[in-house]
């Protein structure tokens, strides 16, 4: 008999129904294969490696970790590893990444530490004897090395066994070679530290130094005979760690490579970080290196208004190809700059009231069209993800670099994604009506070669998805509210009875990259069960969130408190206008990270509107928050304290602070006591503010969890203690 389970436990075990859905898909240029990731089941999180035909969707299991452990003591993860996936928000387990070689026949991945090279056509997987714990082993194009890194080190060991050597070292305590800084990470979605050349022969790889960098110490109070653990935490308004790039050869050769603001291996102090420094580029963005052009870098000054696209050249010198300057940041776009196949230059920028595909001398995407991400080329078009004139809607489309003209790939309407290979176009597709995901392989060029002139899109076969269905289903209405025609979700009990008045609970995110407002089934179930808890649940996007162009992200810039809690406040008064049946007299809010950030503020600024508040893991004040983030939006604290003071949760921050509103309304505020990117301190700062108010508030720590709550116990716990809370606050 099955084991019959709460919608909460279902929704923690199975990650919010991520397990058992195909991901990171590799796509053979010939179109022979497809290797993928995945669980073999919807609550199993040892990820599998598997490849599929495209023309059938028959499935091979490669690489089993459950197998490859076998009579060890199971998975083993070091304390960089734990690290390396926090920053990539990865909760399952197994094989979380691979990498391929160019025509993806072999794949390199890391289990426990070890290093095992898996043949993709003889469905064979051995272990290479690599110096461990080894992270992020990545093949050579031409499928003869593996570079990895272990210790801080960046090593290479052939694909025989043999010649395992360093090819940099550690020159100091605290640098590494080949991995990601915590800002790049964490903020500039960059996961990798190092880049193989096209012919095999040569690396690019980040010199990494967090020796500048402040030191912070996170405590474990549930288990204080444990020392704390130091992390380097480059909060608003210090030093960044140190960051520069090194080309190695695989003959030994070692060229330092040049910008302004980057850091050589002999240097050691940081730049200074306050107005002298704004146009030093500090950041690395991005590296792309292919067969049709010089490697591209993406570098971005400190105070984030200025980026400039660089070829690197054999000698390590470096030379401006664009440069981008914008008064407010600049935003970049996912998978550019890259060379097209003809070796022109392609980059995504604000144009207008759009980002837009820019190739060469030709701004590419009409005037509207929202492009989200470069995905890829083939010989005539480039890929996009896009969004038209509905934001809660991606598309993918392939553009003609010769005219421009656009043809749309995908079919669903909703949110869609895609891998690009060969002839070939793996699409995977959410609805707002329909639970999980579809995966599906397009034939998008002639067999043979890519970019077939006029080939129109075919689908061949589908990926199988093993993921669970929902123990209920989601009923969002969506909505467009306001003046500013904000996009929103409203959900209400499945067993509603119209005329029956419900409390309101608002349950954004509502900051800079988080979008919530979307045409997706899954991504409101949870939403879903808590409107069936006797909620009216209402999801809004504001200013500053993802898919309406330039102008509306930069409406946010200085502004937290004004424009993202005045949008929700917007939002809720024109829901109120439409819908009868709800209770303006019990309005609650929740929300985590930003969103709990906006929760608190909701309470703290307007508790004429809002009665009660759920915030987690929330930034009080943002001095104590990383610099990527915080001064893209705010500024440096140096120079514009006020700026830091306004948009703080503490009326005595100083001048420009907002004073805390009467009457007191009730929150519980939750924090993970391991989280390491939105710390503790937040909370326990923000709980003694309150106390010395005489506010009366809950705090619910959490011993042992980070900022993701990946575990089930915790997931599923935490959202009946938030119900049990707002009906103690609302009234039941």
């Amino acid at each position: 008999m099955a084991e019959e389970i709460s919608f909460p436990r279902q929704f923690a075990r199975t990650q919010r129904f991520t397990l058992g859905v195909p991901r990171a898909f590799a796509i053979a240029p010939d179109g022979s294969r497809i290797a993928f990731l995945r669980t073999k089941t919807g609550a199993d999180r040892a990820t599998c490696l598997w490849t599929a035909d495209p023309d059938t969707g028959a499935e091979r299991l490669i690489a089993d970790p459950v197998d490859l452990l076998a009579g060890s003591a199971g998975e083993e993860l070091t304390v960089e590893e734990k690290a390396r996936r926090e920053r990539s928000r990865q909760g399952a387990a197994g094989i979380v990444d691979f990498a391929t070689d160019g025509a993806v026949r072999v794949a390199a991945f890391a289990l426990s530490g070890r290093l095992f090279l898996a043949d993709l056509e003889a469905g064979t997987v051995r272990e290479l004897p690599a110096e461990g714990p080894v992270i992020d082993p990545r093949p050579d194009p031409t499928g003869a090395h593996v570079a990895y890194l272990s210790g801080g080190a960046l090593r290479v060991i052939g694909f025989d066994g043999a010649a395992d050597r360093a090819l940099a070292e550690p020159d100091g305590p605290n640098v590494t070679y080949g991995a990601a800084d915590f800002i790049a990470a964490e903020e500039l979605d960059r996961h990798r530290g190092y880049w193989w050349s096209p012919d095999g022969t040569q690396l690019l790889a980040a010199r990494v130094d967090d020796t500048p960098v402040t030191r912070w110490h996170i405590a474990d109070p549930a288990n204080p005979g444990q020392p704390a653990r130091e992390v380097g935490y480059p909060a608003a308004g210090t030093a960044n760690a140190l960051v520069g790039l090194v080309r190695l050869g695989l003959d030994g050769s070692r060229t330092p490579v040049v910008w302004e603001g980057a850091q050589s291996e002999q240097s050691a102090q940081p730049a200074e970080s306050t107005q002298s420094a704004a146009s030093v580029f500090e950041y690395l963005v991005s590296v792309h290196w292919s067969a049709h052009g010089p490697a591209l870098l993406v570098v971005l000054s400190r105070d984030q208004r200025t980026s400039r696209i660089l070829a690197v050249q054999p000698d390590g010198s470096t030379s401006t190809l664009i440069e981008e300057c914008d008064p407010v940041w600049i935003e970049s776009g996912p998978g550019a700059p890259a060379w097209s196949r003809t070796g022109e230059l392609a980059w995504i920028a604000p144009r207008g009231d759009a980002y837009r595909l820019l190739v060469g001398d030709r701004v590419l995407t009409p005037d509207g069209v929202q492009v989200r991400a470069l995905l890829g080329f083939d010989a005539r078009h480039a890929y996009l993800s896009v969004s038209f004139d509905d934001p809660t809607r991606i598309h993918i489309v392939r553009v003609a670099l010769a005219d421009g003209s656009l043809t749309q790939l995908s079919s669903a309407d909703g949110v869609n994604a895609a891998a690009i290979g060969g002839s070939l176009a793996v699409v995977t597709s959410a609805t707002l009506h329909e639970p999980n995901r579809r995966i599906t392989v397009l034939r998008i060029g002639d067999r043979g070669e890519d970019g077939g002139e006029g080939v129109a899109p075919k689908q061949l076969s589908e990926l199988r998805s093993v993921a669970e269905q929902p123990r209920l289903t989601a009923r969002p209405r969506e909505l467009v509210l306001g003046e500013r025609e904000l996009r929103g979700v409203l959900l209400l009990p499945s067993d509603h009875t119209p005329g029956t008045k419900l409390p309101v609970l608002l349950d954004p995110y509502g900051g800079p990259h988080g979008q919530m407002a979307v045409a997706s089934h899954n991504a409101f179930l949870s939403s879903q069960w808590f409107a069936d808890q006797g909620f009216a649940v209402l999801v809004v996007d504001g200013r500053g969130t993802p898919g309406r162009g330039p102008a509306w992200d930069r409406a946010v810039r200085d502004d937290f408190v004004g424009a993202t809690l005045e949008d929700q406040v917007d939002a809720l008064d024109a829901l109120l206008k439409q819908v009868p049946d709800l209770d303006r007299g019990r309005v609650a809010i929740r929300g985590w990270s930003y969103g709990g950030y906006l929760s608190a503020l909701a309470v703290l600024k307007r508790p004429d509107v809002f009665h009660a508040a759920i915030v987690g893991a929330p930034v009080t004040d943002w001095r104590l928050y990383d610099t990527g983030y915080t001064e893209r939006y705010l500024g440096h604290p140096d120079l514009a304290p006020e700026v830091y003071n306004a948009n703080s949760l503490f009326p005595d921050a100083g001048p420009g602070a907002w004073q805390w509103a009467e009457p007191h309304r009730p929150m519980m505020i939750i924090h993970g006591l391991a989280d390491d990117n939105v710390v503790a301190a937040h909370t326990l700062r923000l709980s003694s503010a309150l106390l010395a108010a005489g506010r009366p508030h809950e705090v619910l720590p959490l011993s042992g969890v980070t900022h993701m709550t990946p575990q089930d116990v915790v997931t599923e716990n935490l959202m009946l203690l938030q119900v049990d809370f707002l009906r103690r606050a609302l009234g039941d």
